[in-house]
C-alpha cells in the first residue's frame, strides 16, 4: 500500500514527452528538499482523485491505496481518454518502488508505458524496478539548490541508460558555471547520446529566474559535449494545467 497525493489525467508539461497525455500518480514523501520545489508531497490523510479523466474536478479518497485500487483508476481513465503513459511522480516515487512494480504488473494488459519521474538519487531502488519501466525522466540536481548528489547520479545514469532516458537540469540565476560543467561532464562520461533537457526554473520562493542570454550560453556549453540539448520550460504552468 502507498500514501498518495493525487491521481489525475493531463498532459506532460516537461521534457521530451511534453504535450503527451498521461495519467499522473503522485506519491507522497521525498528524500530531498530542493529550493525550487513547487510540489506538496507530505503524507496526507486523503488523496485527491479526478472524478473523470481531465475533468479537473476532484474527490477526496482516504489513504493509503492498494495497487489494485490504483490500477482500476488507471484503466478507467485510459478508457475515457486514450493515454500515452502512466507517470509515477512525487515527491520521489522510488521510495515506493515495490508499489510501482505491483501497479505496473496489474496494468500490463493495457499496453500503457510506465513513465518514471525521479530525482535520480536512488540507484539501488531503480535497479529493483528497471525491468518494469519504459521511460525515465531523471533530474540532475545541482548543489546550489539541492546539495551534491553527483556520485549517486552517475550510478543512477548507468542503470537508467538501458531505457528511454532523458536527463533534466533545472537552471536558475543561482546556477554556477562550475556545477553546471560538472553535471555535463558526468552525463557525457556515461554517454554523450543521452538527451539533456535544460528547464529554466519557474521562479518560486527565493529562487530567481535565469536571464535569457544565460540560457543560451548554458545550452551552447552543454552542446559541446552532448549531442542533443533542448531548452523546455514548464509548459503546463503556461497553460494553467496540473
Amino acid at each position: 500500500m502507498a500514501n498518495l497525493i493525487e491521481i489525475f489525467s493531463s498532459i506532460q508539461g516537461e521534457g521530451k514527452y511534453v504535450g503527451c497525455r498521461q495519467i499522473f500518480i503522485r506519491l507522497a514523501e521525498c528524500n530531498l528538499n530542493c529550493a525550487y520545489c513547487d510540489t506538496i508531497f507530505k503524507r496526507a490523510d486523503f488523496c485527491l482523485i479526478e472524478t473523470a479523466a481531465g475533468s479537473m474536478t476532484f474527490e477526496q479518497i482516504k489513504n493509503p491505496f492498494t495497487a489494485a485500487q490504483v490500477a482500476l483508476i488507471i484503466k478507467q481513465f485510459n478508457n475515457e481518454v486514450p493515454t500515452h503513459s502512466v507517470s509515477f511522480t512525487g515527491g520521489e516515487p522510488l521510495l515506493r518502488w515495490k508499489f510501482i512494480r505491483s501497479v505496473a504488473e496489474k496494468i500490463k494488459s493495457t499496453g500503457l508505458k510506465i513513465f518514471l519521474e525521479t530525482n535520480g538519487t536512488l540507484p539501488a531502488e531503480l535497479s529493483q524496478i528497471i525491468d518494469f519501466v519504459d521511460i525515465i525522466s531523471m533530474d540532475i540536481k545541482l548543489p546550489s539548490v539541492a546539495g551534491n548528489y553527483f556520485d549517486k547520479h552517475r550510478e543512477f545514469l548507468k542503470i537508467a541508460a538501458q531505457k528511454d532516458l532523458y536527463a533534466k537540469i533545472v537552471i536558475s540565476a543561482e546556477t554556477t558555471a562550475e556545477e553546471f560543467d560538472t553535471a555535463i561532464n558526468l552525463i557525457a562520461e556515461v554517454s554523450p547520446e543521452i538527451l539533456l533537457i535544460l528547464q529554466p526554473v519557474t521562479a518560486v520562493k527565493n529562487v530567481q529566474a535565469i536571464p535569457a542570454r544565460r540560457i543560451l550560453e548554458l545550452q551552447a556549453a552543454a552542446s559541446r559535449k552532448l549531442k542533443n540539448v533542448r531548452v523546455i520550460p514548464q509548459t503546463h504552468k503556461l497553460l494553467y494545467l496540473l
